[in-house]
């Protein structure tokens, strides 16, 4: 599934949650929200830390990585209580006992196992489209917050059989790509959730930001149409005078060139906006 992005709280802002169920789990003064969520697009785990000062740091995890997430915790209690109370000496230099990386489709988690003054805690740093999130779980707390996410995912995970069913191709995802007009950038991101394969396409210019997500099966029908607008403006050999009217036509008369200008969608295929090659998708 593709879950809403720890950007925001609804991942575009244009996506309503359902919150199903959740656990508070107390490790020394933090407390963790392990919160199951859906919106339109499936289910997600936000796990939530909530320090002194009621500082919140939080980060998203699609329910299709759960349970790997879930044995990751496992496997660093065990390799906290593999090194003992007493630290290497001296320690790493960049100060990690352990570490691990998780990747779905364009993001990152990166696990460290660290030590300072206080004790040791697993650094979870999710890394997503260049923004970073991350929080701090003490090494103490790391099986009770490992049986919360047990108990729901017993509860809300997607069986792996059905998972199987919904995602067809599981082929390597072409890689992203941008392209710079003026003083936009335009990012083309391929994904995959549990209903199938979508491209992303994100409008960055300074701090504003607006996207677009588009099914694989719909990628032909938009190549089609924006293929036809472009035949329809070359086949208009004068350009609109400013405020839109055509040179041509009077004032007052209906703009925008006719039908014969702008025929509806082909059949042929374009070389403009041709979908990635998927494997034969």
């Amino acid at each position: 599934m593709d879950p809403p992005s720890e950007e925001g709280s609804s991942g575009d802002g244009q996506y309503s949650e359902k919150e199903l169920d959740t656990r508070i789990v107390q490790i020394q003064a933090k407390r963790f929200y392990v919160d199951v969520k859906e919106n339109r697009r499936g289910r997600f785990i936000k796990l939530a830390e909530v320090s002194t000062g009621h500082r919140k740091n939080r980060i998203i995890v699609p329910m299709s990585i759960v349970a790997e997430f879930r044995d990751r915790l496992t496997e660093f209690d065990a390799r906290n209580n593999q090194i003992g109370p007493a630290s290497p000496s001296p320690l790493p230099e960049d100060g990690k006992l352990h570490s691990r990386v998780i990747i779905k489709d364009f993001r990152r988690y990166y696990l460290d196992l660290k030590e300072n003054e206080r004790g040791r805690f697993v650094r979870v740093s999710l890394i997503s489209r260049g923004i970073r999130s991350q929080l701090g779980i003490p090494a103490q707390g790391l099986i009770r917050l490992r049986d919360a996410f047990t108990e729901l995912i017993d509860l809300f995970a997607i069986p792996a059989e059905i998972e199987e069913e919904r995602v067809a191709f599981r082929g390597d995802l072409p890689e992203s790509r941008s392209i710079r007009v003026e003083n936009k950038t335009f990012f083309f991101d391929i994904g995959q959730n549990d209903r199938g394969v979508f491209m992303k396409i994100s409008e960055v210019k300074q701090n504003f930001r607006s996207s677009i997500t588009i099914p694989d099966r719909s990628w032909g029908k938009f190549r089609d149409t924006i293929d036809d607008y472009m035949r329809g403006i070359r086949s208009n050999p004068d350009p609109p005078l400013e405020g839109g009217r055509d040179r041509d036509r009077p004032a007052g008369s209906s703009q925008g060139p006719g039908p014969s200008n702008f025929p509806g969608p082909s059949s042929g295929t374009s070389a403009f906006f041709s979908p990635p090659n998927l494997g034969g998708l």
